[in-house]
């Protein structure tokens, strides 16, 4: 047996579903049972992005629809108001704003699950492909090259198959 064949592993049918099952219990379990170590804190870091924007944006959500329900109430006092008799923000105004943060909320946590699925749909694929045969006996090779009689280019694919 020469030094640089591959070692074969015995093929498990089962370390796909085992990997995704991880990540589902635990975001970034499913990565480390395929040690790709690397990959957790970006799961991590999208996930805690989303959950961020969306306390942001529920937060400013609640503000603006307060002040708006006071505003109804007849109350003048709210942190939008402002000195005098006129507000600074208008209740128009308000309302599109609750919209917008409402909006904005809702994709923050489309952002958070999104990133949750990813990490399950990684670790599945990840183990799959660790179990996938890749050797050099096997390459796709593209190449471009000019004639030199009509200088036009030429597209080509070679396939190498070594059988040793």
């Amino acid at each position: 047996m020469a030094a640089d064949q591959l070692i074969r592993q015995p093929y498990d049918p089962l370390a796909p579903s085992k990997a995704a099952f991880y990540s589902a219990v635990l975001p970034g379990l499913g990565q480390v049972y395929n040690k790709k170590y690397w990959k957790i804190p970006i799961i991590y870091a999208g996930m805690a992005t989303g959950i961020y924007f969306y306390i942001q944006n529920n937060n400013d959500y609640n503000r603006f629809r307060d002040a708006y329900k006071r505003r109804l109430a007849g109350f003048t006092d709210d942190e939008f108001y402002g000195p005098g008799e006129n507000p600074v923000i208008s209740n128009d105004r308000l309302i599109d704003a609750q919209k917008s943060a409402q909006r904005n909320r809702n994709i923050s946590i489309l952002v958070a699950i999104g990133f949750y699925a990813l990490n399950i749909v990684d670790a599945n694929v990840d183990a799959h492909l660790r179990q996938y045969n890749v050797s050099e006996d096997l390459s796709l090779q593209p190449n471009v090259s000019i004639d030199p009689i009509n200088a036009r280019p030429n597209y080509s694919l070679s396939l190498t198959f070594d059988i040793e």
